[in-house]
C-alpha cells in the first residue's frame, strides 16, 4: 500500500510518478524501497488516468454500505437465540436441582 499511497501523494502534488520519486518517498518514511514493486506499479500506473481511477473509487464503499447492515441484523438474532439457550439451560439446571432437593428432602 504504501507504494500506491507514494504514488497518490506524487499525483497530488501535480508530481510526475516514476521509480526514483516513489523510492525518495519510501525512503524519507524509512522503508527500504523495493525496486522490482516500484517498477510494477510505475509501470501500471502509465495506462491508468488516475483523476478517473480516483473518481469512480469515491462511490465504491457508499454502494457497499447497506450490506454491511445485514450481518449485525444477524448477529444480534444469533445473540438473542443464546440468551434463550441459556435461561433454558438455567432453568432446566434448577429444575434438577429441585428434583435432588425433594429426594434427600
Amino acid at each position: 500500500m504504501e507504494y500506491v499511497y507514494s504514488a497518490l501523494i506524487l499525483h497530488s502534488l501535480g508530481k510526475e510518478i516514476n521509480e526514483d520519486a516513489i523510492a525518495n518517498i519510501i525512503k524519507a518514511a524509512g522503508a527500504e524501497p523495493d525496486m522490482a514493486r516500484i517498477k510494477a506499479l510505475v509501470s501500471a500506473l502509465s495506462e491508468i488516468d488516475i483523476d478517473e481511477a480516483i473518481k469512480n473509487a469515491a462511490f465504491a464503499p457508499v454502494a457497499a454500505a447497506p450490506a454491511a447492515a445485514a450481518p449485525s441484523e444477524e448477529k444480534e438474532e444469533k445473540k438473542e437465540e443464546e440468551k434463550k439457550e441459556e435461561e433454558e439451560e438455567e432453568k432446566k439446571e434448577e429444575e434438577a436441582i429441585a428434583g435432588l432437593g425433594a429426594l434427600f428432602g
